[in-house]
């Protein structure tokens, strides 16, 4: 258990929480993305949270995937992959947050900020230089977010999935010099 405040904490993933975590996915990533998808995320979830992927996701080198404890309860997923480099700036050593999901009645309680912060400071210890991820474009709110803490604008990606609506495929690729 990673101790990131009084209140928050991260607890590594294991290859026998695949359920928990495609469960607490069911819950949490609909309420955020549903009108996003012709499925309403039901696609989303089934493949990127099934056992499977999950397994495959926890095997892959030079990640860390932690469920987001808040005053006890498990309400989000965290994952890091260090070493990712972003196109353009090879020459830093880079680390990319791929995913922080966090459920809806834990926002503005300061949750993503706390760990930003985290990986912030683990990045700096670690002598990375750059952190890095993808923000949905259509989630003004998460781009803000991140131009907050110091993230700027890199380039962009169009997600390629069938069923997602084509208004909302960009993803803007925003990083931040550590």
């Amino acid at each position: 258990m990673i101790h990131i405040s009084e209140d928050i904490q991260l607890k590594e993933i294991l290859n026998s929480d695949s359920e928990s975590l495609f469960n607490l996915m069911k819950e949490i990533y609909p309420a955020a993305y549903s009108h996003f998808w012709k499925d309403g995320g039901e696609w989303y979830v089934q493949s990127q949270y099934s056992e499977k992927n999950i397994l495959k996701e926890l095997l892959q080198e030079n990640t860390d995937y932690y469920f987001v404890i808040y005053k006890g309860e498990i309400i989000g997923n965290f994952r890091i992959i260090w070493n990712s480099e972003l196109e353009g700036l090879e020459n830093k050593k880079s680390v990319k947050l791929h995913r922080v999901y966090l459920h809806s009645k834990t926002q503005g309680k300061g949750v993503g900020k706390s760990l930003l912060n985290w990986l912030e400071e683990e990045a700096i210890k670690k002598q990375y230089e750059l952190i890095w991820l993808d923000a949905m474009d259509e989630q003004p709110q998460a781009f803000e977010f991140y131009k907050k803490k110091g993230y700027q604008y890199h380039s962009h990606c169009f997600l390629d999935f069938d069923l997602l609506h084509d208004e909302v495929r960009k993803m803007s690729q925003v990083y931040k010099l550590i």
